[in-house]
């Protein structure tokens, strides 16, 4: 008889399809039988039941009022030794487990238990001479009138607003009260509603528009007086209430104020610079910084083209694959559904979607798997450290506790992506150093 459960857990590995791994196991019933009775005696020794010393309790009572822990436990064990053995198995790189057929555990030893995992594997990939491949990326030069550009950005955003007599110029704020003909629903949001209504509110005059055809309705436009114009929203705004209606609005205007820019002396002093010399070399090292991270990303993207054209193509782990297609075809849906109309269009369009879905999941995962490919050759890992900086980041980033948006990433099953992402970028990252030597 065998010394361990692991011992008796026996495995045939199987191949029913490219990328994927089946590993059937068998466990006889004597092995199961004497490892539930190691069991059995194990959480006797640990539980105390009323009337007996701690461990002394007969087994017989200890069964009955713990069977399901007995189970459980040796559930456990029976899996971690079906898993152990596919991990000693270091030819085979796995992506994704899980149970085929799953296990039907007659735990009382009057059967063999016999259950499958299925195994999505990775591909053979010839990378070849990934280090060879080079690219030409220019880098952007800094414009002195690029400079000038932001500088005077800055002196406009920073500004204040004073009152003007004249007629509404572009970028101008304009204090006004709107009615339109448009009825929002009684239990619309709130932002509808200020679409279709609002006293003493302000409109800019400036990119993006409050309300489409704005500024060429209110440039003119003069204090005490009122206008009117027609409004068409666009099919895909953002507030489905509003998305393809022409709307007509009567507006009041109570006030015009015109933002002053700020003088170079002011402007240095609101950043607490030392001069505007200073400002603008600071500005140019920003955007030189800017420039080199273009650069780069354009860099990854050509070394990404050339790979996918020198490397052999090779089969795609299925589960992989549809995974994939799933995430596209749900980054479709949330670019084209923003109405109950629109939904149901693309229920009818559903196979058109499909089938884009599943080029883009194509060509991300073949991407994918030949960064992997290099990571593992390059012997580029992902440290614990530098995920927990990631998300250390991302949290001050979107103003989440660290700790939440972990756990929201692990709840959604985020987690896996996000590791791919840096590891990805770390494959990148030394790619595009030898592309650009």
């Amino acid at each position: 008889m065998a010394k361990s459960i692991n011992d008796a857990i026996k495995m045939e590995i199987t191949a029913p399809a490219e990328c994927v791994k089946e590993f059937n196991f068998t466990i006889s019933a004597d092995a199961v039988k004497s490892e539930s009775t190691k069991v059995l005696n194990y959480i006797a020794g640990m539980v105390q039941i009323p009337g007996f010393r701690a461990g002394k309790a007969p087994i017989g009572m200890v069964k009955s009022k713990y069977a399901e822990s007995v189970e459980e436990e040796l559930r456990n064990r029976i899996v971690s030794g079906a898993v152990a053995k596919i991990e000693d198995e270091k030819n085979i790189e796995i992506l994704t487990l899980n149970f085929k057929s799953a296990p039907d555990f007659k735990l009382d030893g009057s059967a063999d238990i016999t259950f499958t995992f299925e195994a999505n594997v990775m591909p053979e990939i010839a990378v070849g001479d990934y280090k060879a491949v080079k690219v030409e990326v220019p880098l952007d030069a800094v414009e002195e009138s690029a400079i000038d550009e932001r500088l005077d950005l800055y002196r406009s955003m920073y500004g204040s607003y004073a009152e003007v007599d004249g007629p509404a110029e572009a970028e101008d704020m304009i204090k006004a009260s709107y009615t339109s003909d448009f009825v929002p629903a009684e239990d619309a949001t709130a932002a509808v509603k200020r679409q279709a209504a609002a006293e003493d509110t302000f409109l800019w005059l400036s990119e993006p528009e409050t309300i489409p055809g704005l500024i060429a309705a209110l440039t003119g436009a003069e204090k005490g007086k009122e206008y009117t114009f027609a409004s068409t929203y666009a099919d895909d705004y953002r507030e489905a209430a509003l998305a393809g209606k022409t709307v007509n609005y009567t507006v009041k205007v109570s006030a015009i104020q015109r933002r002053t820019k700020l003088t170079d002396a002011e402007l240095v002093e609101k950043f607490q610079g030392e001069s505007i010399e200073k400002m603008r070399e600071l500005i140019r090292k920003a955007m030189e910084q800017d420039n080199e991270m273009k650069r780069r990303n354009d860099a990854a993207e050509a070394v990404c083209k050339k790979l996918d054209e020198t490397v052999p193509e090779f089969a795609f782990p299925p589960a992989l694959l549809e995974n994939e297609i799933q995430k596209e075809l749900q980054k479709i849906a949330r670019e084209v559904v923003k109405s109950e109309e629109d939904g149901e269009k693309f229920k009818a369009e559903l196979d058109t979607h499909k089938e884009k879905a599943a080029e883009a999941a194509r060509k991300e995962l073949r991407r994918n798997l030949i960064l992997r490919e290099i990571a593992k050759a390059e012997n580029i890992t992902v440290e614990a450290a530098e995920i927990d900086a990631q998300i250390e980041g991302m949290s001050r980033q979107y103003g989440y506790n660290a700790k939440e948006l972990r756990s929201m990433m692990e709840k959604n099953g985020a987690m896996d992506e996000f590791q791919l992402n840096i590891a990805n970028a770390k494959v990148l990252e030394k790619l595009v150093d030898s592309a650009l030597a």
